[in-house]
């Protein structure tokens, strides 16, 4: 109960304060683009950094010597909980987007900011408007920017962060297009922040791996023409090997 209300709290105080400071970064963006967004990103990544500490999140994080500082990349990872966004963004080290599903947009506080900070909406009743924002996302990747998306365009509620949904190839177009790498990302554990138990809020361990990077090149006919079962995979066996390090308190303090 109070881990909620602190959350709710955090929160309410972030978007409240995050319309006169995008007011003022507006502003500079004009004369300095990159800068103010950087800027933007940041804050961003520290209000989401307090909010999963004060959640009670014992996160335990590999890879993240994967993510390299001078090239975008396109991320892929399975998606289990809100808190996903809430962890991943919060370690983004250069300019990320994300992709996200078009009901967000019609969110006040939180659209804001993410249009401020370029994130895309994907409706996916609408295969054109898809299609028309993973070139737009492709783009980004040309001005230095990555991308994240959940391939599999919903988050995983049967129960079970073994049983993907289907990866959808669509999303990889990305890194076909950038052209840019591709970092697997499995995420262990985060629905039982939240989602497991609705409306409470739960210490929980949440393991994420970053994978190594994977050129487009790199990979053979065969596997771009299945690009989506092949990262499933991947990260299903990633899940796998970490679903151990939920269970046990070993690393706390991380």
């Amino acid at each position: 109960m109070i881990r909620l209300i602190l959350v709710a709290l955090l929160l309410g105080i972030y978007f409240i304060l995050s319309v006169p400071i995008m007011g003022i970064l507006w502003l500079v963006r004009k004369f300095i683009t990159k800068d103010a967004e950087l800027f933007m990103q940041r804050i961003v990544q520290f209000s989401l950094w307090i909010v999963w500490h004060v959640s009670g999140v014992k996160l335990t994080t590999i890879g993240l010597e994967n993510i390299p500082d001078d090239q975008p990349v396109l991320f892929v990872g399975n998606h289990l909980s809100y808190f996903d966004v809430v962890i991943s963004f919060s370690q983004m080290k250069n300019r990320t987007i994300f992709i996200g599903k078009s009901a967000l947009e019609k969110i006040p506080f939180l659209s804001w900011n993410m249009k401020f900070l370029r994130c895309l909406f994907i409706d996916r009743t609408n295969m054109r408007q898809g299609v028309k924002a993973i070139m737009e996302a492709a783009e980004m990747t040309k001005e230095g920017i990555s991308v994240f998306i959940y391939p599999e365009g919903m988050r995983n509620t049967n129960g079970d962060e073994l049983k993907l949904h289907p990866f959808h190839d669509g999303s990889f177009k990305v890194a076909q297009r950038g052209p840019c790498p591709i970092i697997p990302v499995a995420i262990s554990n985060s629905a039982n922040i939240f989602e497991n138990h609705i409306p409470w809020i739960k210490s929980t361990r949440v393991v994420i791996e970053y994978g190594k990077p994977v050129s487009w090149d790199d990979l053979d006919k065969d596997t771009r023409k299945h690009i989506g079962d092949h990262f499933q995979k991947v990260i299903l066996e990633m899940l796998v090997k970490n679903q151990p390090l939920t269970l046990t308190d070993k690393n706390d303090a991380a």
